[in-house]
């Protein structure tokens, strides 16, 4: 079924607005037309430009104004992606609800309907917030092709995912070698010494990894990562739904986007024992089918809100935040002198103008120190009165955004994997470039915080993984706008 570049002719595509109405009138998604969206071509940053190319805004900050008011946390983007690839393990709906607006959320919607998905997208009601998430519709009755075309996993590291629903279900797979955040070398080992584990037969050709399910289908086994990998994690769980008996995976990733891809499969029929422990143990089923199930709120951009309150000062509400998601990082921002609550609606970040002590940061897989933020923690000391050391143990080439940092005067020095800050009497305002996701938005922080003018260039990194930022961020105070490229 290796079909190289072919687009599904079922598949609901934002460039082929004519297809709509033939395909809402025959019933597309089984009945779920009502109240559908028409997606038009835009250049709205969540579904980039017309061409494809990469979106060339800038931000402008001016910076010195505290931030008080509420945020509507959005869905996560961790979690949003592996459960849209889940929908290729059934041919009935799955209904996805809080869905991010994000640049990656569609371009994940373009691989899936190159596979043959049909999406469908609900609109607003009433009664919802303006900041909420997407009510989306995926729906994969026939896979019609099983290859990932290199033009467009390239640009995405998390569509490789796909190689698992596709193995169990199809029993083959043609995926490209993946791309995004260039943050290190990120090799996919674990992901196929993973799926070779469950019988899968494996080769590289021609920079694609084409697996292949002989005998009928995947057989459960035991697979231990040697290191813990959320990707790795994601890939193997969704494969092992439907493999031929048990499977058990032990040093499992215990991220929480972890266990709301595990609870949806479970919505979905799956039999998955450990969800949250570091060993799961699933048994296959021979078939899944449809469910409706929430994307949690995103704990990064909770983490990174509250690190931007922390920059400021101020009184800021986050609403659908949850501490027991981002323990870690609030046990460190209440050592540097942040004051951090939980309430029934969300996360309140307090401070009231004292300076910010010093406090040392290892990353570490959750539950420990998130490495997504560990940007927007740096940021955030080079204001500290003191000396902080932030050691990155998660990737090996994450510090591109110390360059940038020190463009508005930050004093940070690097040996390897350790960073050391020294917190500075102020910041001013620089043309600065975001070179990842997490990196650009620790700019904005620095901005926020700086005396004079900011502009961030390169913002497509932003529009990856941060929703309506500078709108939420405005909100609140903050002088912020988007500048068209």
């Amino acid at each position: 079924m290796f079909q190289k570049n072919r687009v599904s002719r079922n598949a609901i595509s934002s460039d082929n607005k004519q297809a709509w109405p033939a395909l809402l009138d025959a019933g597309v998604s089984l009945g779920y037309q009502r109240n559908i969206v028409q997606r038009q071509i835009s250049r709205d940053p969540a579904k980039g430009t017309p061409d494809g190319k990469q979106n060339m805004d800038r931000i402008r900050i001016v910076g010195g104004n505290e931030l008080n008011g509420e945020i509507t946390i959005s869905g996560a983007k961790n979690a949003a992606l592996p459960l849209m690839i889940s929908s290729l393990l059934t041919a009935e709906p799955l209904v996805l609800e809080n869905v991010p607006r994000l640049a990656d959320v569609k371009q994940l919607e373009r691989i899936l309907e190159n596979h043959g998905v049909d999406i469908a997208v609900n609109g607003r009601r009433p009664d919802e917030d303006d900041m909420g998430g997407q009510r989306i519709i995926f729906t994969a009755n026939k896979i019609v092709d099983t290859c990932a075309p290199y033009e467009l996993v390239s640009t995405m590291r998390a569509s490789f995912w796909v190689i698992g629903p596709l193995l169990a279900r199809e029993h083959e797979a043609r995926v490209s070698l993946p791309g995004g955040c260039a943050i290190g070398t990120r090799p996919v080992d674990f992901y196929l010494e993973g799926l070779k584990q469950l019988g899968a037969e494996i080769d590289i050709e021609d920079g694609y990894v084409v697996a292949k399910a002989p005998n009928g289908g995947l057989i459960g086994n035991r697979v231990t990562f040697p290191k813990v990998s959320v990707g790795a994690t994601h890939t193997v769980m969704m494969a092992a739904t439907l493999a031929k008996g048990t499977t058990i995976i032990e040093n499992a990733a215990q991220e929480p986007e972890v266990g709301n891809l595990a609870r949806c499969l479970v919505a979905m029929g799956a039999k998955i024992d450990g969800i949250d422990t570091s060993t799961l143990t699933i048994q296959g089923v021979t078939e899944l089918h449809g469910a409706t199930h929430e994307v949690l709120p995103d704990r990064i951009e909770t983490g990174t809100y509250a690190m931007a309150v922390a920059m400021t000062g101020g009184d800021v509400l986050l609403k659908g935040g949850n501490v027991k998601n981002l323990q870690a990082a609030v046990d460190v921002l209440k050592a540097t002198g942040v004051d951090i609550s939980q309430e029934k609606t969300g996360i309140r970040v307090r401070r009231n103008g004292n300076g910010l002590q010093p406090v040392d940061v290892e990353t570490n897989p959750f539950p420990g120190f998130p490495t997504d933020l560990q940007a927007q923690y740096m940021a955030l000391m080079t204001r500290s009165t003191g000396t902080a050391n932030i050691r990155e143990t998660i990737f090996e080439n994450r510090f591109m955004h110390v360059a940038e940092l020190a463009r508005f005067g930050a004093d940070i020095k690097v040996d390897g994997q350790l960073a050391t800050v020294t917190g500075v009497p102020e910041l001013r305002g620089a043309q600065v470039m975001a070179t990842d996701l997490r990196a650009s938005v620790s700019l904005v922080i620095a901005g926020l915080a700086a005396n004079g003018e900011t502009i961030v260039n390169r913002i497509y990194h932003l529009d990856r993984g941060f929703e309506r930022l500078e709108e939420k961020l405005s909100r609140c105070g903050a002088t912020i706008e988007r500048i068209s490229g």
